[in-house]
C-alpha cells in the first residue's frame, strides 16, 4: 500500500503516540498502524497484563529479613536423589 498522510493532528494526540511508541520500543508509525487496525477491527487488541498489586512490597526486606528467607527456604533448594 502507498503511503497516506494525516492532517491536522493536535498535539495532545501526537504526544500520546509518542509516548506510547517511546515505551513499547516501537516507531510512531508502527503505533499508530497498529492502533488503527485494532480500531477498526482489523486486529486484536492484544491483552498485555500487568499487574502491580504486590509492589508495596518490593524492597522492603531488611537485609536481616532476606538472610532468615534464604535460611527457611534452603531445603526447597535440595533435590531429593530417590525421587528422580
Amino acid at each position: 500500500m502507498g503511503t497516506m498522510t494525516l492532517r491536522g493532528i493536535d498535539e495532545k494526540t501526537a504526544e500520546a503516540l509518542k509516548d506510547k511508541a517511546k515505551r513499547e520500543g516501537s516507531s510512531v508509525n508502527a503505533v499508530t498502524l497498529r492502533l488503527l487496525r485494532e480500531s477498526l477491527g482489523l486486529e486484536k487488541r492484544k491483552r498485555n497484563v500487568r499487574y502491580s498489586d504486590l509492589d508495596h512490597l518490593a524492597g522492603t526486606w531488611s537485609a536481616e529479613e532476606e538472610a532468615e528467607f534464604e535460611r527457611n527456604t534452603s531445603a526447597f533448594e535440595k533435590v531429593d536423589e530417590e525421587l528422580w
